[in-house]
C-alpha cells in the first residue's frame, strides 16, 4: 500500500528559548519549547534577574541580532507594532504576546535589557508544519488509518479535529492524532484534513480513494419514442472504482454487439427491436444492468389479403376476407371495393356479399399501405336451384335402385338353393296364361301367375 502525504504548508512555529546567566544577570524562558499554529497568538514567557544595586534603564525585544550591531526595537517596526504586546515590567517579567503568527515571523529574536547598554539574552524562532498522512487507496470493506503529523510537539494538550471534503467529522474529535476508518465504505472516499480545536486554520487535504466493484448499473434510452429511421443512443450508467469497462448485449445473441459507455444506432429499423443490456466490469467484479426494450415505431408494411374458402359463391352466401399487416403501433384496417371512393368495411376481417375486387388499407400515425386486390364472384340464385334439384333427384334415383335390388332381386335369386346347386342351376322367368271356357268374357277372370321354372342341366357324367 503506497502512502501519500499532503503538501507541506507552514502552519506551526517552533520557538526555542534558551536561558542565560552571567555575573548576577539571569534570564529564563518557560516553557523551553512553544509550538503554535498559523494565525494563532504566541505567549513568550520570560523572566530575568539582575544585581540588586543595578537599575534597568530600558527593555525591548528585537530580531536577528548581529554581533556588535545594535538591534532595532520591534515595537518600532510596522510589521510588529500592531501585533506585539509587552506584558512584562522592568523588574522581573519580560513576557510578550505575538498575535496572528505567520511564516514571515520566522526569525531570531532576542530580549534586551539595558543598564549602560548591556544585552541580556537571545531567543530563536523556527518554522514547522502540519500534514495528513494517508494511503492513496483502500478496498471497500478494509480498514484504514490516517495520521495528522507535525514536526514539533504541541505545547498544550491538543484536541484534533478531522475534516472530510471540508466538513468536520465531529464524531472523530479526540486527543489522538490518528483517524481509524473500519470496514471502509465507498462513502468514506474524499479529501481528508486535520486541525487543532480552537484554531481556525485547517491542514492541507490528502485524498483517500475507496475501490469497489460495479454497482447501480442501469441503461437509459434517448429519445424516449423511437421511429424507424431515427438515430438512437443507449447510455450505460455504473458506479465503480476504478471505472468499469462496458459491453453491450442483445437478447438471443451470445456475443457483444458494442462496447463503451454509449452505444449508438443510426437509421434504426424494426430489425433492431428487442431487449438490450450492458455489462459493467472492473478488477473487483462485474454486474449486468436490467434489460431495456427498444420499441421501434414504423408504418404498416407487407399488407395482404387472404380468402377463407372459395372466392366463388352463390347469391345469398358470403366469403370472409382477412387483412394482415406488420406495423407498430398496430394499424387500423379499412376495406375498399375498386371504383368506390368510400370504405365498405373496417376491421381485421370483412364479409363480401357482392362480386367485385376488394382490397384493405392499413394505417397508423406513421403512415399507411394498401394491399393488392382480390376478386370475389357471386353466381345468380337460379343456378343454385338447378344444382340443388339435380343433386336431389340423382340421390333419390340411387336410393330407389338400391331398395328394389334388396327387396326383389336378391331374395328371389337365392330362394330354395342349396350350396351345391347354385353353380349348376339357372333361374329363368316366363309368363304362363291359361283360359277357362269362354262362356263368359270377364276380364277379371284373366290373370297372370308366376312361378319358378328350373332348368336342370345334367352333369357331364350323366350324359
Amino acid at each position: 500500500m503506497s502512502v501519500r502525504m499532503a503538501p507541506r504548508l507552514p502552519l506551526i512555529f517552533l520557538l526555542m528559548i534558551h536561558g542565560v546567566s552571567s555575573a548576577g544577570w539571569d534570564v529564563s524562558y518557560s516553557p523551553s519549547h512553544i509550538c503554535a499554529l498559523k494565525n494563532s497568538s504566541v505567549i513568550m514567557s520570560c523572566t530575568y534577574t539582575y544585581p540588586t544595586k543595578r537599575q534597568i534603564m530600558k527593555v525591548f525585544w528585537s530580531k536577528n541580532p548581529v554581533k556588535d550591531i545594535e538591534p532595532p526595537d520591534l515595537s518600532d517596526d510596522p510589521e510588529y507594532s500592531q501585533r506585539l504586546q509587552y506584558l512584562g515590567d522592568k523588574q522581573q517579567s519580560c513576557t510578550i504576546r505575538l498575535s496572528h503568527v505567520t511564516q514571515k515571523d520566522e526569525h531570531m529574536y532576542c530580549f534586551r535589557g539595558f543598564e549602560i547598554n548591556t544585552p541580556l539574552d537571545i531567543m530563536c524562532v523556527l518554522c514547522s508544519d502540519l500534514q495528513v498522512e494517508a494511503p492513496e487507496r483502500v478496498t471497500e470493506g478494509h480498514n484504514v488509518r490516517l495520521t495528522c503529523k507535525s514536526s514539533c510537539t504541541l505545547t498544550d494538550r491538543a484536541t484534533f479535529i478531522w475534516y472530510r471534503n471540508s466538513q468536520p467529522l465531529t464524531e472523530r474529535r479526540d486527543g489522538n492524532n490518528q483517524l481509524l476508518l473500519q470496514s471502509v465504505r465507498r462513502e468514506d472516499a474524499g479529501r481528508y484534513s486535520c486541525a487543532l480545536h480552537g484554531h481556525s486554520y485547517i491542514s492541507p487535504a490528502a485524498r483517500l480513494s475507496v475501490t469497489y466493484p460495479p454497482k447501480n448499473v442501469s441503461v437509459s434510452i434517448s429519445p424516449s419514442e423511437i421511429v424507424e429511421g431515427d438515430s438512437v443512443t443507449l447510455i450505460c450508467s455504473s458506479d465503480s472504482n476504478p471505472p468499469a469497462e462496458i459491453s453491450w448485449f442483445k437478447e438471443n445473441q451470445s456475443s457483444a454487439v458494442g462496447s463503451g459507455r454509449i452505444y449508438s444506432i443510426s437509421n434504426i429499423s424494426s430489425d433492431h427491436s428487442g431487449e438490450y443490456k450492458c455489462k459493467s466490469i472492473n478488477e473487483h467484479g462485474e454486474k449486468y444492468s436490467d434489460a431495456v426494450t427498444l420499441n421501434i415505431m414504423y408504418p404498416p408494411k407487407n399488407v395482404s389479403v387472404s380468402i377463407n374458402g372459395s372466392a366463388e359463391i352463390v347469391e345469398g352466401d358470403s366469403v370472409t376476407l382477412s387483412c394482415s399487416s406488420d406495423s407498430n403501433p398496430p394499424a387500423e384496417i379499412s376495406w375498399f371495393k375498386e371504383n368506390q371512393s368510400s370504405a365498405v368495411g373496417s376491421g381485421q376481417s370483412f364479409s363480401a356479399l357482392q362480386s367485385g375486387r376488394f382490397y384493405c388499407e392499413a394505417h397508423n400515425q406513421h403512415g399507411s399501405q394498401r394491399s393488392d386486390a382480390v376478386t370475389v364472384t357471386v353466381h345468380p340464385g337460379a343456378d343454385r336451384n338447378v344444382i340443388v334439384i339435380a343433386a336431389t333427384s340423382g340421390g333419390l334415383f340411387i336410393i330407389i335402385i338400391i331398395i328394389i335390388w334388396f327387396i326383389i332381386v336378391k331374395p328371389s335369386r337365392f330362394r330354395g338353393e342349396t350350396p351345391e346347386s347354385r353353380d349348376t342351376e339357372e333361374i329363368q322367368y316366363t309368363t304362363v296364361q291359361y283360359h277357362r271356357k269362354k262362356e263368359t268374357n270377364r276380364p277379371e277372370d284373366d290373370e297372370c301367375q308366376y312361378d319358378d321354372i328350373r332348368v336342370h342341366q345334367p352333369d357331364a357324367a350323366e350324359r
